[in-house]
């Protein structure tokens, strides 16, 4: 198996991760009902993308 030569230091490992943060999805608003959505995709309330219809959502009542 590797093995590594020398001990890596703490500051070339945080220069390394630098770059591992996540980071929040942009939230647009459904132009057929209002609800927060993620951008690219179906809004969840109404199944409408892009002002069409997308997937048929059932009411339960």
């Amino acid at each position: 198996m590797a093995h590594p030569k020398r001990k890596i230091s703490k500051q070339r490992r945080d220069k390394r991760r630098t770059h591992d943060a996540l980071t929040v999805g942009a939230i647009a608003k459904c132009s057929n009902c209002g609800a927060a959505v993620q951008y690219h995709t179906v809004c969840p309330e109404c199944g409408y993308y892009r002002g069409k219809l997308a997937i048929e959502k059932s009411v339960v009542a």
